[in-house]
Order: C-alpha cells, then sequence, then structure tokens
C-alpha cells in the first residue's frame, strides 16, 4: 500500500512540475516510471495470511514473524507475490469474522487461516468456534471461488480439561474435510511448550520460533502456488 501511495504522489508531481519549472530534463519519462511500479506492485499475487498474535508476529518485528518470513522467501526466489499479514493480537473466530469483508475488498491468490487459539484459551463453547471457521472460510469460497484456502490447525494446554482440548484439536481437520480446503494440522509443530522458543509469556514465539514455524507452513505454501 505505502507503494502505490509512493507511486500516486509521484504521479501527481511530475504531472505538475513541466508547468512550474522547465529544469525537468524529461518529467513525462519519470511519470512513465513511476506509473509502471505501481502496476508491479499492484499485478503481483496476494497471499493473505488472517489469523491474531501469532501472525502478527507479537512481541518481535513484523519482518521476522512466520508471515514476513514468507514474504522474504518468496522475494529470495524472485516469486511474484505479496504478503499481507492481517493478524491482530487477541482476535477471536468470532472478531475474525466480523472483520473480513475488509480484507476482501482485494482477491487474494492464497488465504491462510489461523485463528481460533484464543477462542480455546477462553473456554469459548466448541461448536461456536468451530461455525465461525466454516462461516469465514464459505464467505472466502463464496466470493473468490478461486481463491486456494489453507487452515492452519491449533492446539491448546488441557487448562480447561482434557475433553475440551482433545475436541478443539479435532475441530480442525472436520472443518478441513467439510470445506475440502487443506490442512497444516499443527501451526506451532515443534515450537510450543519448548521455554527457548518462546517468549517469556510461554505462548508466543521469540524470532527463532518462528522460522520453524515458517518452515512447518513454506511447504503448503509452496506447493499452493
Amino acid at each position: 500500500m505505502k507503494l502505490i501511495a509512493n507511486g500516486i504522489v509521484l504521479i501527481f508531481l511530475f504531472g505538475i512540475i513541466p508547468f512550474v519549472s522547465s529544469c525537468n530534463s524529461n518529467p513525462e519519462k519519470k511519470k512513465t516510471e513511476s506509473g509502471k511500479q505501481v502496476q508491479e506492485v499492484e499485478s503481483k499475487k496476494t497471499i493473505l495470511f488472517f489469523g491474531n498474535s501469532l501472525t502478527a508476529g507479537y512481541g518481535i518485528d513484523p519482518e521476522e514473524s512466520f508471515a514476513g518470513r514468507i514474504q522474504s522467501r518468496l522475494d529470495s526466489l524472485e516469486k511474484e507475490f505479496r504478503v499481507i499479514n492481517g493478524g491482530l493480537s487477541g482476535e477471536t473466530t468470532a472478531g475474525g469474522l466480523s472483520r473480513l469483508d475488509w480484507f476482501l475488498e482485494e482477491e487474494p491468490y492464497l488465504f491462510v487461516l489461523e485463528l481460533g487459539g484464543n477462542d480455546g484459551l477462553r473456554g469459548i463453547p466448541l461448536t461456536e468456534t468451530k461455525n465461525n471457521l466454516l462461516a469465514i472460510v464459505t464467505k472466502v469460497q463464496a466470493k473468490y471461488p478461486n481463491t486456494k484456502v489453507i487452515l492452519a490447525g491449533m492446539q491448546i494446554p488441557p487448562n480447561m480439561g482434557q475433553e475440551y482440548t482433545e475436541e478443539f484439536k479435532a475441530i480442525y481437520p472436520a472443518v478441513a474435510r467439510e470445506k475440502n480446503i487443506e490442512l497444516i494440522p499443527f501451526l506451532l509443530e515443534g515450537v510450543a511448550g519448548n521455554p527457548d522458543l518462546n517468549l517469556p509469556d510461554g505462548i508466543h514465539p521469540t524470532a527463532e520460533g518462528h522460522r520453524l514455524v515458517m518452515e512447518t507452513v513454506w511447504p503448503y505454501i509452496s506447493s499452493a502456488l
């Protein structure tokens, strides 16, 4: 978005300079080049990561989050994709459903859904969490049938009891089967519960933890592309 805004400003400035000064050697060329830059950004397909603080990269620099690292890898491979980080700390599935329309103003090539962890930690009824996840996927598929959807599976500590914990874990494969979408079995595989890979809160990964999360996510992204 920043690049697009800059491009618009440049187009405006170079458009008026010929009327102000005769010192500009070739304003039309600069105008064309800035317009081309805007066009190149707009032409890139988007990958939308839609989630909570795990996606947002709570406690670390955005570039070090797993979504930011995905962008870096795409760039290094010269892949024409632009990552949009739609992570919001504290987000629940209900909150995600309510703000989804804003993110769907532009068609994503790939939609990665990472929500539900906060539902589980708060003991929200499992049927509500599942129905919200289904509704999010349904809305994406209905508006953009060609968008590929990946669901990131989550697990929670047994604070709410073993039965709740197991049923929560089962929500994700059930949603993936029902909506016929790709499932990452557990987003935090090899990271959750490891104090060396998590911040002092024991919930959010460190920069190194996010690097490992990126390696878990990357094969699914690469395959979808």
